[in-house]
């Protein structure tokens, strides 16, 4: 989410703990209890389109991040882009890793997006437009299906997913005050449960819960947070 506008950045605001070292919640360690895959035949353009023509009957599984670093302070109204890439051998979704230095989600895996500015017309308009900003990949080359219900994050953001396809073949500019890398999974991978984890943190003596999807190619990619959370929404929408 831009920072860049603020000038130098904050100090980065960092989890009090490291969230792959967190043990998994025992609860969901069966398959049984994780879900089906996503059926191949639900993952085509024409599908996906139809699913959010005409939505199903489906509520999110999780709105909102287990602590609210800021509960008292009112949420930021956001925006993040879903950008799913319609590859021939099947779709992927565009992720970016965050520069090191940045106040909020330094470091982490997330999809591109940012704060709803006043000129801003709509969560759609400044997704797309935080995209372009951060990835350089153009609003005209993202058709837009929907939006996923919006999410609560730690750090104090009201978000709003927005789910776009995007033919193969843009070329990106990232900007490299924002981004480290961006890099792209496998839909099928990420909508199939047997790859989504469920960790168990004690915060002041209650339990609480995150996902997480751990991603290798070439390298680790530790997919947790609003970022899972907000996938695992869109398996249930997919599934439903």
């Amino acid at each position: 989410m831009t920072e860049r506008a603020v000038g130098l950045p904050r100090p980065a605001r960092r989890p009090s703990f490291d969230p792959e070292l967190v043990g998994h919640d025992p609860a969901f360690a069966p398959l049984q209890a994780r879900g089906e895959p996503v059926a191949a035949e639900r993952m085509t353009a024409e599908s996906l389109r139809r699913r959010f023509t005409l939505p199903p009957s489906w509520q999110p599984e999780i709105t909102a991040d287990a602590r609210l670093a800021q509960a008292s302070t009112p949420l930021r109204e956001a925006a993040v882009l879903i950008p799913l890439v319609m590859h021939a051998s099947g779709p992927t979704v565009l992720l970016t890793r965050r520069t090191p230095h940045l106040h909020d989600h330094a470091g982490q895996i997330s999809f591109p997006g940012g704060g709803i500015e006043q000129d801003d017309q709509s969560p759609v308009a400044a997704a797309l437009r935080e995209t372009e900003e951060e990835v350089g990949l153009r609003a005209e080359s993202v058709e837009v299906l929907g939006t996923l219900p919006r999410y609560a994050t730690s750090t104090g953001y009201l978000v709003t997913p927005v789910v776009g396809l995007v033919a193969p073949g843009f070329a990106l500019r990232l900007d490299t005050f924002e981004v480290d890398e961006v890099f792209e999974p496998p839909l099928a991978f990420l909508m199939n449960p047997a790859y989504h984890e469920r960790r168990l943190i004690d915060f002041d003596g209650v339990p609480r819960t995150f996902y997480a999807m751990a991603y290798e190619a070439g390298r680790r990619y530790f997919i947790w947070g609003a970022t899972a959370g907000m996938l695992r929404n869109f398996y249930h929408l997919l599934r439903a």
